[in-house]
C-alpha cells in the first residue's frame, strides 16, 4: 500500500489520533501565538508582579504582535493603584522577558476596575421569592412523591439563600 505524501495527519500509533491534529486549524493559531504565552503569564503572574501587587491586579488579554502594532499585555488594576503599577511596569516587562527568554511582551497597557461589591437589600422580592406560584404549580403536579419532596427541599434551599 502506498503513502500520500500531501495527507495533513500525523502518522499515528495503532489508530489514534494526537490531541494537536484533531483541533480545529483556527484553534491551532491561536493556542499557537496566544494561549501559550497569557496561560504561562497567568501561572507565574504571582512571582512576575510581587505579593503586594499580586492582590490588586491580574493580566486580562495578551495581544501578539502583527503588522500594525506591538505584542501589548492588558493588565487589570484596581483603582487607586495604578501608580504603584506603573512604577513597576519596567520590572514586570523584564521579569516577563527573562521567564520566555525573549522579548515576548513589548507594551503594557493598563485598564482599571472598581472593587466594589453590590450588596443586594433585604426588601427585594425577587429574591426572597426564588420559587413562584408557577412553579408551586408544576412542583405540586409530580406524580411522584420522592421527586416532589426533594423539589420541595431544593426550593427551600434556594429560598434561604
Amino acid at each position: 500500500m502506498q503513502f500520500k505524501k500531501y495527507t495533513k495527519q500525523r502518522n499515528s500509533i495503532q489508530g489514534l489520533r494526537s490531541f494537536k491534529d484533531t483541533l480545529p486549524k483556527n484553534i491551532k493559531k491561536v493556542i499557537n501565538k496566544k494561549g501559550y504565552v497569557y496561560s504561562e503569564t497567568i501561572n507565574n503572574w504571582k512571582y512576575i508582579v510581587g505579593e503586594n501587587l499580586f492582590k490588586v491586579c491580574y493580566p486580562k488579554s495578551f495581544k501578539n504582535s502583527n503588522k500594525l502594532g506591538v505584542s501589548t499585555l492588558l493588565i487589570n488594576v484596581k483603582r487607586g493603584h495604578e501608580v504603584e503599577l506603573e512604577y513597576s511596569r519596567k520590572d514586570i516587562l523584564e521579569k516577563l522577558n527573562n521567564l520566555f527568554g525573549y522579548s515576548v511582551v513589548e507594551k503594557i497597557k493598563l485598564t482599571s476596575f472598581d472593587d466594589e461589591k453590590i450588596n443586594p437589600s433585604t426588601n427585594d422580592k425577587s429574591s426572597y421569592n426564588v420559587t413562584n406560584h408557577d412553579y408551586q404549580k408544576k412542583i405540586n403536579s409530580v406524580k411522584n412523591e420522592k421527586i416532589k419532596k426533594s423539589l420541595i427541599k431544593l426550593s427551600k434551599v434556594f429560598k434561604t439563600k
